[in-house]
């Protein structure tokens, strides 16, 4: 018995070891594995085309003014001054104004500026106009928060001007519009902002069905809970919740609101992934996980029905509106459907399959909890076949769903019998943040992937 101990406890080691290598291999230069290839060809922007495609002071662009900021207010404390020797600032007004902006607005416009020396070498970036303290913009323009910049390529070519807003979009910018012929405008939300400051979730409102067949919000939902998910092969299953990517039920973000044909309406943040596809495809596997962001009307997801089957539902309209409350639960499947809507558990970088061997550790941490535990599941081959609910991936038969309300209600009681205690501590423990692994991914994936990769 102790040497079969060991012997698991190698095997699981092992597997920790090898899934470290992949995402060495697959997060540096070159392919690699579950990262698209390079160099990626860039789409020039329209005339007069905006990202994304709503107003600047939605509160899914850059969001609303929050009021001017003069030299001499307390507020001016919060503007940085940029002095990127590869950015050239008009400055007509000979004050230095061009050079004020926010931190977020001098990040993305720096990594603009080495973004368009490697896709025009030699030429650099200009900016003609940033914070305005002389009253030369609407009341309601970000200028006068030094949130938003006038920009063009210092040749002043303007066949190069539809690219270079794209080459915005990739910089991080949250609303680009090629205004005019002559310059690009670009604005950054408010540093302080929520949807700054945090990662992909749902509200807490949002609901979720759980093992018994239950819904269940987001708020109330526990580690532990099996909640409806699908496979990577196309099967619906109960899924643990390992974790909280991020909890917390007292913040506001800015969600979008996608409602379908079928009467379905999803709220999810815009730089949470999303499976769907243009066209409504039949099978799971030709749904790709993209940002929320990049929904449109048309655009098809799979949902899953009353009478127990997964199926395509057409987008009918999409909006954006602030709400409280931020979830985001990680499911051993990596997937979970919210208010019938198939969802991915991660966000911020545009590939589910890498994020999801990313989480690979965690899963084996959970493994390995549960073998020192003695919390495994009885069987892991009758667990697969309990929690699938078919072969085919859009039906699920009302018998196998019946039959996995009462098994997988027995496993849970068993579990839950042994400390209901320690589960209510295990909640109130949680923090309100961002859990620190995914915060840890994070700047490994800043470092080691390129911007195009992460949320715009």
């Amino acid at each position: 018995m102790k040497q079969s101990w060991w012997a698991r406890l190698a095997q699981l080691f092992l597997l920790a070891v090898w899934t470290c290598m992949w995402l060495v291999q697959g997060c540096g230069p070159g392919p690699g594995y579950g990262v698209r290839s390079r160099p990626r060809r860039l789409t020039a922007m329209h005339y007069k085309q905006s990202f994304p495609n709503f107003s600047e002071n939605n509160l899914g662009a850059s969001g609303r003014a929050e009021g001017k900021i003069s030299r001499n207010s307390e507020r001016f404390n919060e503007l940085v001054c940029n002095y990127n020797p590869d950015i050239i600032f008009k400055d007509e007004e000979n004050t230095n104004a061009d050079r004020f902006m926010t931190k977020r607005c001098k990040d993305c416009l720096n990594r603009l500026a080495i973004a368009v020396m490697n896709q025009w070498p030699g030429v650099h970036l200009r900016v003609t106009e940033a914070w305005d303290e002389d009253g030369h913009h609407p009341a309601s323009s970000l200028h006068y928060e030094g949130r938003a910049v006038d920009i063009t390529t210092d040749d002043r070519d303007t066949d190069k001007y539809g690219l270079l807003a794209q080459l915005a979009v990739e910089a991080g910018f949250d609303w680009v519009h090629y205004e005019s012929k002559y310059h690009i405008h670009c604005s950054v939300k408010a540093d302080h902002s929520v949807a700054v400051e945090k990662g992909g979730c749902f509200p807490g409102w949002a609901r979720v069905t759980v093992a018994g067949g239950v819904q269940k919000s987001l708020s109330s939902l526990a580690l532990g809970d099996r909640v409806m998910a699908l496979s990577a092969t196309g099967k619906v299953v109960w899924s643990q919740v390992l974790l909280f990517l991020h909890q917390d039920q007292e913040s506001w973000s800015t969600f979008l609101f996608l409602e379908t044909e079928d009467g379905h309406r999803l709220a999810l943040t815009p730089n949470h992934l999303l499976f769907f596809a243009p066209l409504c495809r039949h099978h799971s596997s030709e749904y790709q996980a993209q940002f929320a962001s990049r929904a449109k009307t048309g655009d098809c997801v799979l949902i899953h029905t009353a009478q127990g089957q997964v199926r395509p539902s057409r987008i009918i309209s999409v909006s954006v509106e602030e709400s409280v409350g931020v979830y985001a639960p990680l499911t051993e499947a990596g997937t979970v459907f919210v208010d019938g809507v198939l969802a991915s558990s991660y966000a911020l970088v545009e590939d589910h399959r890498l994020a999801h061997w990313a989480f690979g550790p965690v899963r084996l941490l959970s493994s390995f909890n549960q073998l020192l535990l003695g919390e495994t599941r009885k069987d892991h081959q009758t667990t697969d076949s309990e929690t699938a609910c078919t072969e085919t991936p859009f039906h699920c038969s009302t018998l196998a769903y019946n039959a996995d309300v009462y098994v997988n209600n027995d496993t849970l009681n068993k579990q839950d019998g042994q400390s209901q205690t320690l589960r209510m501590e295990m909640k109130e423990k949680q923090t309100s943040n961002v859990h620190w692994y995914a915060r840890l991914l994070y700047r490994f994936g800043c470092i080691l992937l390129d911007s195009s990769s992460f949320h715009p």
